[in-house]
């Protein structure tokens, strides 16, 4: 934990550990993520989800619509990591001009059922991959390769990160 309002958790390390105990335990993020990001926004208002979770940052209620885009992306990252010949160059997008599009001002019910599906199916997929799976890699054109045990540990990492977002601005606010 950091007293960073962007990193609340730290920086995502590139060096993460690999082992079984270490992949079992991202995958159980995964898992329960959407109960967790469902708990952190539990009982706010209007006007409480409308907040910045930061000074210059996406309201709670953009940030539970971007968990919801940024996870479908990530799944649709795997799949072809997982059933393509070669690595697949993935395309990045402009997270911040998906937070201002209509969709991400609507009700959080809509992405927290969305975050549900998307994890109920991800973790399908996790448990099902073996070792050469999670060696598979797709090519990130701003980052580089990828290996899925990689972006495992990278979205494992950011289901924390952007709970706690919410987490520590209730803490912070008296929520």
């Amino acid at each position: 934990m950091t007293n960073d309002l962007r990193y609340p958790i730290g920086e995502f390390d590139r060096n993460y550990e690999v082992s079984p105990a270490a992949r079992a335990a991202r995958i159980q993020i995964i898992k329960d993520l959407p109960s967790a990001v469902a708990d952190a926004v539990a009982g706010l208002n209007e006007a409480q989800l409308d907040t910045e979770y930061r000074p210059e940052g996406w309201t709670v209620r953009q940030t539970v619509h971007h968990i919801a885009d940024s996870h479908s992306n990530s799944l649709t990252r795997f799949k072809l990591a997982l059933t393509e010949d070669e690595p697949p160059t993935i395309r990045p997008y402009f997270e911040e001009r998906w937070a201002e599009l209509a969709d991400s001002k609507l009700p959080v019910d809509v992405s927290l059922r969305m975050i549900e599906a998307i994890h109920t199916r991800w973790a399908a997929l996790l448990e099902s991959m073996t070792d050469d799976g999670f060696k598979r890699e797709f090519i990130h054109p701003e980052t580089g390769n990828w290996p899925l045990e990689g972006a495992l540990a990278l979205y494992a990492w950011h289901s924390q990160h952007h709970t706690a977002h919410i987490t520590r601005l209730r803490e912070r606010e008296g929520w």
